[in-house]
């Protein structure tokens, strides 16, 4: 069995994944909307794009979701924003749950195949991280919502503050990944700074 963090078992997942327009065609037509309106309610903040933009290490990102995932609706595309600000360093690919029990299984959150679950990969498609279910702030927002005395009504929006929130904590993991590659002793020797 191929070991779950082996460059050579990442770089076929991340081969056989499909790009963000494609993965969300991949759904069901009410989901492709689901997806396509979340989408177009996501924003760069003019420092984030700049933070992105100035990335100089390449990123393979790699992200187990569902399209029928209601938080994948509200967390994936939020990768795609992200690649968008720099797509020559950062390249996203996006694989069905289902489909890939092969790293679903392994990467288990809590007993439970979660989704979404992402995985940072450098150039040589080595392991530098993953985050998996739910950021810090949207589980502050749930506990909020369901630990506390108000209960959220069905199918309400996400407030933008909120979609904000999410969104600066992913913007914070891709910074961590190239911070990491940029600190890197291999990848400095390799590019000489």
């Amino acid at each position: 069995m191929t070991h779950l963090f082996a460059p050579e078992f990442l770089k076929s997942k991340f081969a056989s994944g499909l790009a963000y327009d494609a993965y969300v065609a991949s759904g069901k037509p009410n989901e492709q909307e689901n997806w396509r309106a979340f989408h177009a309610r996501v924003s760069l903040a003019s420092a984030h794009r700049i933070l992105i933009a100035g990335f100089t290490r390449q990123l393979n990102v790699l992200c187990l979701s569902g399209t029928w995932c209601g938080d994948c609706v509200q967390q994936v595309p939020f990768l795609d924003h992200i690649q968008r600000a720099n797509p020559e360093r950062i390249a996203v690919r996006y694989l069905d749950r289902d489909a890939n029990p092969d790293l679903s299984i392994p990467l288990k959150i809590c007993g439970g195949t979660r989704v979404p679950v992402t995985l940072w990969l450098n150039e040589d498609w080595d392991f530098l991280g993953y985050m998996g279910d739910r950021s810090l702030s949207r589980y502050r927002m749930l506990a909020a919502k369901q630990l506390g005395g108000a209960c959220p009504l069905p199918g309400a929006q996400t407030p933008p503050d909120e979609i904000a929130a999410e969104l600066s904590e992913y913007v914070g993991e891709f910074e961590r990944a190239h911070l990491m590659l940029r600190l890197s002793t291999k990848m400095r020797q390799r590019y000489g700074d």
